[in-house]
Order: structure tokens, then C-alpha cells, then sequence
């Protein structure tokens, strides 16, 4: 389906709003160097800005008068796409990874399960432990207990216990998340 001449060809719905755009009667206008232009008519804050040979942008419509920048839009996109894209980069979103342990976990495989934990503690992930009982396994639940205590003390360098439920049905659960001032180490080194 065809367009008619004055429709803009942009998709542009969440981006600020530009010159001609811009539709309420006045607006507090700042330079390209950070100058206060003051309260003006929205067209003469567009012409000023096309004198200058840059674009009037609105920075805040909620503001009242609505606050205008007078600047060149397209770098100012650019920059705006650079500083999402790095802040992109820069997050990192954690995940729970689970182990299962059982009360009746070997050594050299519950060494194992705990430096597979180490590692996502280390990753930054948070790690929940699921002890499962089986059958009759429910009435000692020290042995439980007792397992959990043991990861408590094997993770305390690199962990912190954020949640330590009893017995639901027949799993007792432990998250542990990682320590703050151990990403501040690696960082320092």
C-alpha cells in the first residue's frame, strides 16, 4: 500500500521527536554547548537551531515547558546506540544452575558436584543445591543436615547462603549466591 507525500518514511515511535515534530507552543531551549536559550515559541527554537545548522531535539516532553536540545541529531543517535550497546555488553544476567545431591553421595562425587558449584559460583551464577531423599531416607534427616552444613563450610570462601528451606516433600534446598568482594579481587589482580 503507497504512502502519501507527508508522511515521514521513519519508524521511529519510541525516538525523540525533531523539529517540525515538535507541536506544543513553547519550549525552554538549550544550546549546543550546554547554554540555557530560555522559554521560546516551538518555531522560533527550530529556526534558531536551523541557523545554527543543527536539529531541534526534545529531551523531556513530561517537563513543563517541554525541554528542547539544539543539537546535530544524528550524532546524537549514534551515541546514544554506542552507549545502549555498551551497557549491553557490560550486563551480565544470572542464572541458577542446580545440583542434586543425596545423602548417601560418595566423596570423590560430591568433590566433583562441588567444584562443578565452584565454577558457577565463579561465573557469577547462582547455584541451588537440592538434597533428595528416597524412601525411608526421610527419617534421618541429620544426614541431611549435615550434608548441607558440609557444602555451607566447603563454599564459604566463594559463596554466601541466600535461602535454606527444612524438608519440602522430599528435597531439602540451599541457593547460594557469590561473594561481591571476591569479583573485586579478580579485578584488582
Amino acid at each position: 500500500m503507497g504512502r502519501f507525500k507527508g508522511t515521514p518514511d521513519r519508524n521511529r515511535q519510541n525516538e525523540h521527536r525533531i523539529n517540525g515534530e515538535i507541536r506544543v507552543p513553547t519550549v525552554r531551549v538549550i544550546g549546543p554547548e550546554g547554554e540555557n536559550f530560555g522559554v521560546m515559541s516551538s518555531r522560533d527554537a527550530v529556526f534558531k537551531a536551523q541557523q545554527l545548522g543543527f536539529d531541534l531535539v526534545e529531551i523531556s516532553p513530561q517537563a513543563i515547558p517541554p525541554v528542547c536540545k539544539i543539537l546535530d541529531y544524528g550524532k546524537f543517535r549514534f551515541q546514544e546506540a554506542k552507549r545502549k550497546a555498551e551497557a549491553k555488553k557490560n550486563q551480565h544476567i544470572v542464572e541458577v544452575k542446580e545440583m542434586v545431591f543425596r545423602p548417601s553421595t560418595e566423596t570423590h562425587d560430591y568433590q566433583i558436584k562441588l567444584r562443578k558449584i565452584k565454577e558457577f559460583l565463579d561465573e557469577g551464577n547462582k547455584a541451588k543445591i537440592n538434597l533428595r531423599f528416597r524412601g525411608r531416607e526421610t527419617t534421618h534427616l541429620e544426614i541431611g543436615h549435615a550434608m548441607i552444613d558440609r557444602i555451607i563450610a566447603d563454599t564459604a570462601d566463594v559463596a554466601k547462603v541466600d535461602f535454606r528451606s527444612g524438608l519440602e516433600g522430599r528435597f531439602l534446598t540451599l541457593v547460594l549466591s557469590p561473594e561481591k568482594k571476591s569479583k573485586k579481587v579478580d579485578k584488582a589482580e
